[in-house]
């Protein structure tokens, strides 16, 4: 069974994704409308699938463009949708990620770095047309990266799901995909291509918390402040979902009601988030998470966390991780 059609079977959700493409049907569009942009680590893999004009992200389109495929992390998707939807012409848009975690193909959201802040923009209009998924692409990604791309779908599903904004519907259709993700391991596995869109797309129908709230402060400060250390989105959110999520359960007994209510394994999901975590890491950047406290209270994905954070939750996480 190919994963396509086993995806298509364990995943019964309400959330709308655009349609999933195979790489066959993109591989026979019209060579004379169609471009891709592709990320510069699969590059060479891209143009040895597709015959289509190959161009770097930022490059002028021809007007002659109708389709544009583009393949890459979250960054270059969302490059792709401002171009796309912003240019005032009708392009087709189909989306390949090149790893998990960011669910940018199948969400409504763009997230840009703007003087070193996280500019949002959340419309209808940035939805790619279209999605696929390209199993093999899976395999070239570095394990420690791949790890931390599983944590940003942990990320989105969990803070989705505990979000004040969030429903009963939702919540069931991100209860049924953390149930799946339970089920996969923290590594190379294209399965989580598929729970990785499900999980962005379910948030994106609420709001994620405090997690989010500090990966996106944070991230600049830390790359000024240690540039040799690697930081991005997923490695933050994987590091602050375990410490975040120990504070939303201590802090209020609905966080452990509502897993109880959809029938999530409270202690299963905990395991999850302190296998992500690293202490040492983590007790090494309490300095700058406290000196930008404020940034991080302010910050709109804060604002609707499951729990409501005060400027005295800073106690709790300048402590010593074990």
């Amino acid at each position: 069974m190919s994963f396509e059609s086993s995806a298509r079977k364990v995943f019964v959700l309400k959330s709308e994704l655009p349609p999933l493409w195979t790489l066959q049907e993109l591989g026979s569009l019209d060579p004379e409308t169609t471009w891709v942009w592709a990320g510069p680590t699969v590059a060479a893999r891209v143009s040895a699938q597709f015959r289509y004009a190959q161009t770097t992200p930022g490059d002028p389109l021809p007007d002659r463009v109708a389709t544009l495929i583009v393949v890459g992390g979250g960054t270059i998707i969302d490059q792709a949708k401002l171009r796309a939807r912003d240019s005032g012409r009708s392009i087709r848009l189909i989306a390949i990620p090149s790893i998990w975690g960011s669910g940018a193909e199948a969400s409504p959201i763009v997230v840009l770095d703007h003087e070193g802040a996280k500019d949002i923009r959340i419309h209808s209009k940035y939805l790619p047309d279209g999605r696929a998924i390209w199993p093999e692409l899976a395999a070239s990604i570095p394990p420690a990266r791949a790890r931390e791309a599983c944590g940003d779908c942990w990320a989105h599903a969990l803070e989705g799901f505990l979000s004040p904004l969030a429903g009963d519907d939702l919540r069931q259709e991100l209860s049924d995909v953390m149930r799946s993700m339970l089920a996969l391991p923290l590594a190379n596995d294209p399965r989580w291509f598929e729970v990785g869109a499900r999980a962005c797309a379910g948030q994106a129908r609420s709001s994620v918390g405090l997690v989010h709230g500090l990966a996106h402060a944070l991230e600049s400060p830390l790359r000024a402040a240690q540039p040799s250390a690697g930081w991005h989105h997923a490695k933050l959110c994987s590091l602050f979902l375990y410490p975040v999520m120990q504070w939303n359960r201590t802090i209020s007994d609905s966080w452990s009601q509502k897993l109880a209510d959809y029938q999530l394994d409270e202690a299963a999901i905990m395991a999850v988030a302190r296998e992500l975590f690293n202490p040492q890491t983590y007790n090494g950047i309490v300095p700058i998470l406290a000196e930008h406290w404020r940034s991080v209270l302010l910050n709109p994905c804060t604002r609707t966390n499951s729990t409501l954070v005060r400027p005295s939750a800073l106690d709790y996480f300048r402590q010593t991780f074990p």
